[in-house]
């Protein structure tokens, strides 16, 4: 198998280009680059590799997604799945299963993978069109797909999402392998759609997003700039279609579908939250290769909104389970929180393309913020159960009945279980980042990573404990000496910033502060949008040491969120803890937290894979009043891994209950 060359390194990059010269100002240091060698992030993406993605094929298998590519193929028999998009399941999976090939080459799941995509292009109809569940039975179509193409797309078809996901599948599989088997069956789709849509055509605003941003991945592959004249099509589109602007209804009124208004005059995140985060990722990628301003302002807009008024502390977003989607601002509900994985997924699509565009800490933050809480909860330690939603209190005989108690294998409607597929392996990829003049250190992960400047291979190792612990050390090794800017991110959490807005704060301020050595001395740097920048000559052999101390922090909502009003949640570094059942005598739904408790951090290698856990002294309610109790807090992530039972995120203080 022909893996990476020099090409698909620098296109493996979502900023990096060769097909045209103007992108992202900022570049990802390649997933490819970049080697863990952590506790946490290694072993889980090596269960994704050993166990995620096969038990995803073998579910798309047993299920009847491929048969559903197989019938299509034949032209005769009914679709056997239930949704329209289940096709994207196999292709999210191919997906993932390529990114896990460029680094840990697979020859029996290459030849498997080329299998299942020897049925895809069966199923291909001559003209390119790909979507099972119109082919297999053209006069009895999928329920949601309309009696003709295309017709039903800016509602529920899912026919441009079905390919935007192809092209995002077919893009990781040609960049892994080397191999067209899969991008030319893109590209025909893609051509299909070039003649059909566009001005003086068809006009649609799709309804779910992302073939946007797989139009971008096709145009920074070919070149040829129709790919990316489309998605600024598609997303120009919307705000046009004639919905009732004045009704209550966000499915009337278009909100739903991020449809009621052209998205340069929206103002907020709105509609369902996964295509949401599809929609404005994809407006970054054309405004990065374009320039468009009104896009960029846009989103900065809608950004600063979701951060201030619609986001979970855990990083969890799309509140409402009617819709999947945001609520109104401050609608934040504990017991009936949403918090889709795909959407916590898209958010760090979307907040790494926002940092790529304007190289602020703030959106790394809130990228930690989603990765090591409302994402990686979205699966269980054992790599085959899963989250479809997140919760954010559990409290025995009080659950709404749109979200789970406890995982699940997989879900009639699996887009989160494959999206946690295609992601995982990619992750190294959101460690570095490039500008001309230096490097960029977003996340602090075990490993090390190779990385070109001026021309000159540089190597950088990371060692640490993170994210339990807040010693993070560094070597530089040039290849010979040479003077470029290192910029280091100092965390929000660690200069007293609980998120980057003001719904969420400590509730008292650490007098702690972080430290940054060189070579064992002291080191003058500049703190520039949220990184401390070291300029200098660097030597093979360098080292750098920055000490974020990691006390435990109490956390407070704005008094705008109503919902929690007096109570609190527990951080400590970028970890949001909860308290589960199984630490707490079964029951923690009764607990109190005074602003006075303490809590001790203590890492335990034997619980949940290793974590740290925090312990103090708080109040339980009981029919007697209030007594003393011992309570353990575990971190968020690593909730629903020991059964089913009470959880809480938010605690009340003494005299609220």
């Amino acid at each position: 198998m022909k893996i990476l060359t020099a090409v698909a390194v620098l296109l493996l990059s979502c900023g990096a280009s060769i097909a045209q010269q103007q992108d992202y100002p900022i570049k990802q240091v390649p997933f490819t680059d970049v080697k863990f060698t952590d506790k946490l992030w290694s072993a889980r993406i090596e269960v994704n590799r050993s166990v995620t993605i096969p038990a995803s094929f073998a579910r798309c298998e047993n299920t009847g997604r491929v048969s559903n590519f197989e019938m299509a193929a034949a032209k005769k028999g009914k679709f056997c799945t239930t949704f329209p998009f289940d096709d994207t399941d196999i292709y999210k999976t191919i997906e993932g299963a390529a990114y896990s090939m460029a680094v840990h080459p697979d020859p029996k799941l290459d030849k498997y993978v080329d299998s299942l995509i020897k049925i895809v292009g069966n199923a291909q109809e001559p003209d390119g069109y790909l979507y099972t569940a119109r082919t297999i039975d053209p006069l009895h179509p999928h329920a949601w797909s309309g009696s003709e193409r295309w017709i039903n797309e800016n509602d529920n078809s899912h026919e441009l999402y079905n390919s935007g996901h192809m092209f995002e599948a077919a893009a990781a599989h040609f960049l892994a392998t080397g191999k067209r088997n899969f991008l030319d069956i893109a590209l025909k789709n893609a051509d299909l759609l070039i003649t059909t849509f566009g001005p003086g055509k068809r006009h649609v605003a799709p309804g779910h997003e992302i073939v946007e941003m797989g139009l971008v991945r096709l145009y920074r592959i070919t070149g040829k700039k129709v790919y990316l004249d489309l998605a600024k099509f598609f997303i120009d589109e919307r705000g046009k279609r004639a919905y009732n602007k004045n009704s209550d209804d966000v499915f009337k009124n278009g909100m739903y579908w991020q449809d009621d208004e052209p998205v340069v005059s929206q103002q907020e995140a709105e509609g369902h939250a996964v295509r949401a985060m599809y929609l404005y990722s994809g407006m970054a990628d054309v405004a990065a290769i374009t320039g468009d301003k009104q896009y960029i302002q846009a989103i900065d807009r809608i950004w600063n909104n979701m951060v201030g008024k619609k986001i979970y502390v855990q990083g969890g977003i799309g509140a409402v389970p009617n819709g999947e989607r945001f609520g109104a601002d401050y609608e934040l509900p504990n017991t009936t929180a949403y918090n889709e994985t795909c959407a916590a997924i898209g958010s760090v699509y979307w907040n790494e393309r926002m940092f790529l565009l304007h190289g602020e800490s703030k959106y790394i933050d809130l990228l930690e913020k989603v990765l090591y809480n409302g994402l990686i909860s979205g699966v269980g330690l054992d790599g085959k159960s899963f989250f479809y939603t997140n919760a954010m209190q559990v409290t025995n005989g009080i659950t709404h009945p749109a979200l789970e108690k406890g995982r699940s294998g997989w879900f009639e409607c699996s887009c989160c279980p494959t999206n946690i597929a295609r992601f995982l392996p990619s992750l190294p990829g959101y460690v570095y980042a490039q500008k001309n003049d230096g490097l960029f250190v977003n996340l602090f992960v075990s490993g090390n990573a190779t990385f070109q400047m001026h021309n000159k291979r540089v190597e950088i190792i990371q060692q640490n404990n993170y994210p339990w612990e807040g010693l993070l050390n560094f070597t530089v090794n040039p290849e010979s000496s040479d003077a470029f800017n290192l910029r280091i991110r100092i965390p929000g959490w660690a200069r007293n910033e609980a998120i980057p807005s003001d719904l969420y704060h400590f509730a008292g301020k650490t007098t702690a502060a972080y430290t940054i050595k060189v070579n064992g001395k002291a080191v003058k740097y500049s703190l520039v949008d949220g990184y401390a920048v070291i300029s200098k000559t660097w030597a093979k052999g360098d080292q750098i040491q920055v000490n974020l101390p990691m006390p435990v922090q109490k956390v407070n909502a704005s008094q705008a969120l109503v919902v929690n009003s007096r109570k609190l949640a527990l951080q400590r570094g970028p970890i949001i803890y909860c308290a589960e059942w199984a630490d707490n005598a079964g029951k923690v739904s009764d607990l109190l937290i005074p602003e006075n408790a303490e809590f001790k951090p203590t890492y335990n290698s034997a619980l949940l894979s290793g974590v740290t856990t925090l312990k103090g002294n708080v109040l339980k309610n009981s029919d007697v009043g209030t007594t003393s109790f011992s309570l353990t807090a575990i971190p968020y992530m690593a909730w629903a891994n020991r059964g089913e039972g009470e959880m809480q995120v938010w605690f009340p203080e003494p005299g609220t209950q």
